[in-house]
């Protein structure tokens, strides 16, 4: 079953399970309209890599799989599964821009220590996976 939230609704609602800045709602709507896709929102995952042990995924998917918490925050449709969600919990995707370009980044209450280039990020209570996590920032 799909669990969902609708944080923009609920004033008084429990903490939120993700959110979305402005700045990165105004992004990804932009995004999500030009993608074709009729009521896609952005899933925001979790994979094993990276320097720190997990890398930050993001993609538009039109798509509510078994298992997922919907999040609709700014207008914005956040998908998240349920493996990755008690990793992301809390946390805030934004939108960067620097002299580096720009890019969605996710500002995670869980990260505990990151990686220099930021796409990647290790908690207290897990550790890198077997083999992985002691590449450089370049190998994403």
């Amino acid at each position: 079953m799909t669990a969902m939230t609708h944080p923009e609704n609920h004033g008084d609602a429990p903490e939120k399970a993700m959110t979305i800045s402005e700045y990165g709602a105004q992004k990804a709507l932009g995004i999500i309209g030009q993608s074709g896709k009729e009521n896609a929102g952005v899933r925001v995952f979790i994979k094993s890599g990276g320097c720190s042990g997990y890398q930050y995924g993001m993609a538009i998917d039109d798509r509510e799989l078994e298992g997922d918490t919907v999040v609709v925050d700014r207008g914005v449709k956040l998908l998240v599964d349920h493996m990755s969600l008690s990793l992301l919990r809390g946390s805030e995707v934004d939108f960067v821009e620097n002299m580096m370009g720009g890019g969605f980044t996710v500002n995670n209450p869980n990260a505990t220590s990151s990686c220099g280039c930021g796409h990647s990020f290790r908690t207290d209570s897990a550790q890198s996976p077997d083999g992985e996590g002691s590449s450089g920032c370049g190998s994403h």
